[in-house]
């Protein structure tokens, strides 16, 4: 099996590439990990078969306290211009939203906290790295923000209620999910224990270390091949989503 060399950006040192990592590496993945800001990114994307960037407690353009976000930004902006296979998750699906032309703002329903479900939308049925998930696959919720608009021409894969923008691919290989899935129970307790911003919505969540382990569990069952075939998806071995076809206007006479 060919190795794939995986950038991953880590925003948060309390959001490490966890079990998420572990299954990159056992499909055969090299990670290059840069923690921000201690860090540098690279000037390009270039050297890496693909770009992985993790969650944190930032809101993704709060350039003022952390200046680094528009670095990150702009790397995943050149991801998304030559088509990298990428894969964002939470604050970097938030990032890759707004480096890419959409809006994320303050959550109009309050912080999303918690086990949860998301719902596959009917593109992901044909989608190569969503096809295989279930109707209704397993996240974790931690996030106070939203990707209010998706950019231009992004497709929708998954949804929820409360918050419709959930998981989307931009191009054939560049994808965002609003959720967790590389936490561990441990981790998710310690956000639960120090997040001012979120603290009433983990009170009324109420999840417990049991709970949170179950749902880890199932989580690994849905989460591991999906990020195996990421890793295909980065090596070549798995053919990208088929290009959109613009539909054509309809011309009466």
């Amino acid at each position: 099996m060919s190795t794939s060399r995986l950038l991953v950006i880590q925003p948060d040192v309390a959001d490490p590439p966890g079990p998420l990592g572990e299954w990159l590496v056992d499909a055969g993945a090299e990670l290059d990990v840069r923690l921000m800001p201690d860090t540098s990114l690279p000037d390009t994307v270039d050297d890496y078969d693909g770009v992985v960037c993790l969650g944190g407690g930032m809101n993704a353009e709060d350039d003022t306290r952390h200046p680094w976000l528009a670095d990150v930004r702009s790397l995943l902006s050149a991801s998304v211009a030559v088509d990298k296979p990428t894969l964002c998750v939470c604050l970097g699906a938030q990032l890759l939203a707004v480096a890419a032309g959409g809006r994320v703002t303050l959550g109009h329903d309050g912080p999303e906290v918690g086990p949860s479900l998301v719902l596959k939308k009917d593109a992901a049925w044909t989608d190569p790295l969503c096809a295989d998930l279930p109707l209704l696959p397993d996240v974790l919720q931690f996030h106070s923000d939203e990707i209010a608009q998706l950019p231009p021409n992004a497709v929708l894969l998954a949804s929820s209620p409360r918050y419709p923008n959930q998981a989307f691919r931009i191009g054939r290989r560049v994808y965002g999910i609003q959720f967790h899935i590389e936490t561990t129970a441990e981790v998710v307790l310690r956000w639960a224990a120090t997040s001012k911003s979120k603290a009433e919505a983990v009170r009324q969540s109420a999840f417990d270390e049991e709970t949170l382990r179950r749902l880890h569990e199932d989580m690994a069952g849905v989460w591991q091949p999906f990020a195996h075939r990421f890793v295909d998806l980065a090596a070549g071995r798995l053919e990208p989503a088929k290009p959109e076809i613009p539909s054509l206007p309809i011309v009466d006479g």
